[in-house]
C-alpha cells in the first residue's frame, strides 16, 4: 500500500491485541486557492514571522508557549511535549460497545480506514469485524495521534473497518439555544401529506458521484473567462524580479565582457590622432646628500 499510515498500533479487546494500520478515508476536495496580490506592482504578498521591536526571526528560534496570564508564557520544547506518555499512542482499547444509531451524527468528525498490519493479524481482525457486524455494534475507545487524543468509533466497512474520530461533548454548541424560538406546533395535514408525497417521489439510493462542487466550477469558469479577455485582470509577473541581488552582478559581468569584445579593447587604448598631453614634471626630492 503506497499511502503512509496516519497511525500504527494495536486494537485491544480484553486480552486480544490486533496490530493495525489506520489511513485517511477522506481527502481535500477540488477547491480554488487565491493569493493576495499587490495590485500596483502585480507581485504576490508574502508573510514573515516578526517580533515587535526585534524584526524578522528564524524558525529555529521559535518555541511553543502556553499563556498562563497576560504576556506570561510557559515555554515547552518539542522533546518535552513528545515525552508526555499516553498508552493510547500505541494501543486503542475498545472499552465500550454501543448500538450503531446511539451516536449522534453531530459527534462524527473524520473517517479513517482500518486494516490489519500483517498476515498474522488478519484472522483476529476478521473475527472482530464480523462480531461487530453481527451484533450491530460500534466499538468506542480513545486513540492519540498528531499531538491529540481522540474519542473514536470503529465499525465494519466492507472487508475492512472504518474508524471515525468523534468530537468531545464540550466541542459542540447546544442546539436548544438555536431552536428554542421555533414554534412547537403540528403542521397542516394537507401540506404534510403533499411534502411526504414529494419526498417519496424523489427518494432513492445515495450516490456521492452525482454531486459536484458547483461553486468551484463557476469560479473556474470565471477565471478562464478573465484569462482569455484582454485586460481582464491578468498579471504576468517578471520572473527575474524575485532573483537574488547576485544576478545583477552576473548581468554586469556579461555586459562588461560584451563591451570588451565589441570595441572595448580599442576604446581602452589611447587614440593615435590625439597624443596624450604632457605633464609638467614634479621637482625631484632631495637626497640625503642634498642632490636632486
Amino acid at each position: 500500500m503506497a499511502a503512509r499510515p496516519s497511525w500504527r498500533g494495536q486494537i485491544r479487546l480484553a486480552l486480544v491485541s490486533i496490530p493495525v494500520e489506520i489511513y485517511p478515508a477522506s481527502k481535500s476536495g477540488a477547491g480554488i486557492a487565491f493569493h493576495q496580490i499587490h495590485e500596483p506592482s502585480g507581485k504576490r504578498i508574502k508573510y514573515e514571522k516578526v517580533v515587535p521591536g526585534v524584526g524578522p526571526v528564524s524558525t529555529d528560534d521559535i518555541v511553543k508557549g502556553f499563556e498562563i496570564s497576560k504576556g506570561e508564557y510557559v515555554l515547552l520544547e518539542p522533546e518535552e511535549i513528545e515525552s508526555v506518555k499516553l498508552e493510547s499512542r500505541k494501543t486503542l482499547e475498545l472499552a465500550h460497545f454501543v448500538d450503531v444509531d446511539d451516536i449522534d451524527p453531530l459527534y462524527y468528525e473524520k473517517p479513517y480506514f482500518v486494516v490489519p498490519a500483517d498476515d498474522l493479524a488478519e484472522e483476529a481482525f476478521i473475527v472482530l469485524r464480523e462480531a461487530l457486524r453481527r451484533a450491530r455494534k460500534v466499538g468506542v475507545g480513545q486513540l492519540a495521534m498528531r499531538g491529540q487524543e481522540y474519542v473514536v468509533a470503529i465499525k465494519p466497512c466492507g472487508r475492512g473497518m472504518l474508524m471515525e474520530t468523534l468530537r468531545y461533548a464540550d466541542e459542540l454548541n447546544k442546539a436548544s439555544s438555536y431552536f428554542r424560538d421555533i414554534e412547537d406546533a403540528e403542521p397542516d395535514a394537507d401540506l404534510l401529506e403533499l411534502a411526504t408525497t414529494l419526498i417519496d417521489k424523489k427518494s432513492g439510493k445515495f450516490d456521492a458521484g452525482e454531486f459536484h462542487n458547483r461553486y468551484v466550477d463557476a469560479l473556474k469558469g470565471l477565471i478562464e473567462e478573465k484569462r482569455k479577455k484582454k485586460g481582464g485582470g491578468l498579471v504576468i509577473q517578471d520572473k527575474d524580479s524575485d532573483k537574488p541581488a547576485k544576478s545583477n552582478v552576473i548581468d554586469l559581468m556579461a555586459a562588461l565582457k560584451k563591451s570588451l569584445g565589441d570595441g572595448g579593447e580599442s576604446a581602452a587604448k589611447p587614440a593615435a590622432k590625439k597624443p596624450a598631453a604632457t605633464k609638467k614634471s614634479a621637482p625631484a626630492k632631495k637626497t640625503a646628500g642634498g642632490k636632486r
